[in-house]
């Protein structure tokens, strides 16, 4: 993850297109990395384990840090990871070392003071979040702005990218909250899985505008659809049928997401004339 940049500064074939597909395979990437993390961990079973609000928290938090970043260059032109990006990559793949060597009982048992592993990474995630990359971003932009080096001057401009994210994890808790058959319960993977891809959708479009230089639309469409759908269950219209609704949603939010990556790469592809998985230039006709 770190040296493809590199790579292609090497073989000087650096491109936006590289660029989409990097951050943008990151930004869905991100949410199957929680996934997977709390598959080793385990669900919650009344002792030990993590419940699944503590995964939805979990993975909304690491989203919006995402966010974030994005948010930052669209505004200031520069991306700025903070090093809590590679440290939380290092610290999943210890953790799975550790699972693989010790087993799945090491995350079962008290670390210090009653408290679990999972219980000491959720809040250094919290912390590192509202201590650390947050305000980081802020403070970047802030800077940006004494220098007079903004991309957008007015404050409508600058913040348009955060509503349809903002209204994306509005939706999306009222229905965790509401939810008269608990659908976070009965489904997390699927529901957890279709937060990741929604938000990996809109966080594509928001790098697509910071790289063209173009203003991002103030509504997604997947909020459409999906309020119809939180209404529908949350007012009991759905009834049993709920658990298919979220599947059908799903599906839908998957393959829409897949068919605008290929389109979007097809299309870049094109223009500035390679292709996508060669170094050779595309053959002029």
């Amino acid at each position: 993850d770190s040296i493809d940049g590199k790579h292609a500064r090497r073989t000087q074939s650096s491109t936006p297109l590289g660029e989409l597909f990097d951050h943008g395979l990151d930004s869905w990437a991100t949410s199957i990395f929680v996934l997977s993390f709390f598959s080793v961990c385990s669900r919650d079973n009344g002792k030990t384990g993590v419940s699944v609000y503590t995964m939805y928290i979990y993975l909304s938090i690491v989203l919006f840090n995402f966010m974030c970043s994005h948010w930052e260059k669209y505004n200031t032109g520069v991306l700025f990871l903070p090093w809590g990006y590679d440290i939380s990559q290092v610290v999943l793949i210890a953790a799975y070392l550790l699972t693989g060597i010790v087993g799945v009982e090491v995350w079962q048992k008290p670390l210090l003071f009653g408290y679990y592993i999972t219980d000491v990474l959720v809040i250094l995630l919290i912390g590192f979040s509202l201590f650390l990359s947050f305000p980081q971003t802020l403070y970047n932009i802030y800077r940006a702005h004494l220098k007079k080096t903004l991309k957008n001057d007015s404050l409508y401009e600058g913040l348009l990218p955060l509503v349809s994210p903002l209204l994306l994890f509005v939706l999306l808790t009222v229905w965790v909250v509401l939810s008269p058959s608990n659908i976070l319960a009965k489904q997390p993977r699927l529901f957890l899985w279709m937060v990741g891809v929604a938000f990996s959708n809109v966080i594509c479009k928001v790098i697509v505008c910071q790289m063209s230089s173009t203003r991002p639309e103030p509504f997604h469409w997947f909020l459409f659809p999906l309020a119809l759908v939180v209404y529908a269950a949350i007012s009991g219209l759905l009834g049993c049928m709920e658990e298919a609704a979220l599947g059908l949603f799903t599906a839908l939010v998957t393959a829409a997401h897949v068919h605008y990556g290929v389109c979007v790469g097809r299309q870049l592809s094109e223009h500035l004339n390679i292709y996508i998985f060669s170094l050779k230039k595309r053959v002029q006709e």
